[in-house]
């Protein structure tokens, strides 16, 4: 029997699952909340007491960090190094400048802005660390923004903490971690949404031990000065990525591999993307362009239900 549990974390609709024999996965899975909440107050830039939070206002400073923290800042420097420094923590200031400066559900979706200066992103390279004693020193000019990194690296943890258990999947906001296949090798079943059509689906992939992660901009959008703003920054111009991609999903061996890849899609662009995708055979992707076309490899098709 397969037991679920639902709630809101990180800004975003959570959703846990774990197959298991007897109702003890239920008081398993109502412990799932209580990861995240914990690992929501580590990690958010939107709770000014988080440990997230001290570290950007102690630039300069030589901070020790916990666990937490340091693996998720980690996870960011992988996702940093593949892609090529197009997925970056240190966009925080850049995410401010273009008004994404609250979190979302209160965020204002018409802002007038009088003055308003492209922000220089620094590269990561330029944080110092200190891996024998968990420390960190931000530059000066850096403020860091773990975003779906922090949501990715969340549903892979509370994943591997329900494996033990069962088969399970926890989806956190559209990243998604599988352990494996469900009882008598049954794939888990994952829906793709539309992003063009509300409500609508473009299908659904069958999975086993995977991860799942989409990124879009037909959600978490804004109106700056009367041009559309939304969450994804192309740290080569501290801008909004200007792409012709509405969203993409992508399946890898882990959901930050496939959170990262997802990114590079969305902000390489259509064409970019396809040649990025062919140079990553190890990766499944699907890219929704604004014009509804509908480009993919053929490795993602090979996931497709009926």
């Amino acid at each position: 029997m397969i037991y679920k549990t639902e709630f809101k974390a990180m800004g975003c609709h959570m959703l846990a699952a774990i197959e298991y024999p007897s109702a003890r996965a239920a008081r398993l899975l109502a412990r799932v909340p209580e990861w995240f909440e914990a690992w929501e107050g580590s990690l958010s830039r939107f709770r000014s007491e988080s440990e997230l939070s001290q570290l950007n206002s102690a630039s300069g400073k030589v901070n020790q960090v916990s666990e937490t923290l340091w693996n998720v800042f980690q996870a960011s420097k992988v996702a940093y190094e593949q892609s090529a420094g197009l997925v970056t923590p240190a966009v925080l200031d850049a995410l401010v400048m273009v008004g994404y400066s609250s979190s979302f559900d209160g965020l204002a979706r018409d802002q007038a802005v009088n003055l308003r200066e492209r922000f220089q992103i620094l590269p990561l390279e330029a944080v110092e660390i200190w891996p024998e004693k968990r420390a960190i020193r931000l530059p000066a000019g850096m403020r860091l923004d773990f975003g779906g990194v922090a949501k990715g690296w969340a549903a892979h943890q509370a994943m591997l903490r329900l494996k033990s258990y069962g088969p399970a999947l926890v989806n956190a906001g559209g990243d998604i971690a599988i352990s494996g296949l469900g009882a008598e090798a049954q794939p888990w079943v994952v829906g793709i949404d539309d992003p063009l059509h509300a409500g609508q689906s473009l299908g659904t992939l069958m999975l086993g031990r995977r991860g799942v992660a989409t990124s879009g901009r037909d959600y978490r959008r804004w109106k700056q000065d009367g041009t559309w703003k939304h969450h994804i920054i192309d740290p080569r111009s501290g801008e909004t990525a200007e792409t012709d991609v509405v969203s993409a999903t992508v399946i890898a061996p882990t959901v930050l591999e496939a959170e990262m890849a997802a990114k590079v899609l969305l902000i390489l662009g259509s064409q970019a993307g396809v040649d990025w995708l062919k140079a990553h055979p190890n990766l499944s992707g699907l890219i929704v362009t604004e014009n509804g076309r509908l480009l993919s490899n053929p490795s993602f098709e090979s996931y497709l239900g009926s």
